[in-house]
């Protein structure tokens, strides 16, 4: 179901988004089940009235990463075998940052859709950039190798993999530069940019403290949350293939950081909050 490959759609800092981070950060921890009452709460630390947080929920559901379910005659959210899935993969790539070394490999992804099937063809470009693929050739795509997965489990969910190719080497022969070669076939330039906004918008949250758990909550979740597309959309290139002084190292290191700083803060504040 492409339910499994939307996870992205919400726009960092949005309600929607802002719920999607506390459910990937602490539900399963939980127990894979929330009440209702503790979910609002802690929105409401971030300053969402419940009205919004509820319409923020409702849009969880129906991409089928949360149902409403009752324990005890509590209502409240369960996690979904589609929303496990997801945060599997998040897990992934949001917490454990990754970056190709200069001998690893490539994987290369070639296919061929018919006419007929255009709309899936449009899904699969979509989907295949969604997580950091670079655009050689029409319908030919490269990744680092470890992304081969994902790119197998989009083709899965699309019923692509019929049409589809995979090629693993780890040499590329080409005229010219690695960084002009990676200029072309990624948007550099935006994904420099995606890195620089993180920077600016959390660059002292490392070293800073917070006089109460619940303001390190609200920051944690609020750096999470604008850190979390940036590992999907920045496949990790070879230093080789990026400019010099390539922000995603600065911000990589930021995001570790934050972690290390108030991860422990804001899970005290998430279970008191209950």
């Amino acid at each position: 179901m492409l339910s499994e490959l939307d996870d992205l759609d919400a726009r960092p800092g949005s309600t929607t988004s802002l719920v999607r981070t506390i459910v990937g950060l602490y539900l399963r921890e939980l127990g894979g089940w929330i009440s209702s009452a503790h979910l609002i709460a802690l929105m409401d630390t971030l300053g969402t009235k419940a009205q919004v947080t509820r319409t923020a929920i409702s849009r969880l559901k129906k991409k089928g990463i949360l149902d409403q379910r009752e324990r005890d005659g509590v209502s409240g959210f369960e996690l979904t075998a589609t929303g496990e899935r997801i945060l599997a993969r998040g897990d992934r790539r949001i917490f454990e940052p990754r970056s190709m070394g200069a001998d690893d490999s490539w994987c290369l992804a070639s296919y061929s859709i018919p006419e007929s099937e255009r709309e899936r063809r449009h899904q699969l470009r979509k989907y295949l950039q969604g997580i950091g693929g670079g655009l050689v050739a029409p319908g030919l795509w490269i990744f680092p190798d470890y992304l081969r997965a994902e790119v197998w489990e989009i083709l899965r969910v699309l019923g692509l993999e019929d049409h589809a190719t995979i090629i693993v080497s780890n040499t590329l022969e080409f005229t010219g530069t690695p960084r002009a070669l990676a200029a072309a076939w990624w948007d550099l330039d935006a994904l420099a940019a995606l890195h620089q906004v993180f920077l600016e918008q959390n660059g002292t949250m490392a070293e800073t403290g917070f006089p109460s758990t619940g303001d390190s909550f609200a920051a944690y979740v609020r750096a999470i949350d604008s850190w979390r597309t940036i590992p999907y959309l920045d496949p990790g290139l070879p230093d080789g293939y990026l400019p010099g002084n390539w922000p995603g190292h600065r911000s990589a290191e930021l995001f570790l950081g934050i972690q290390g700083r108030h991860a422990a803060a804001a899970r005290e504040f998430m279970r008191s909050a209950a």
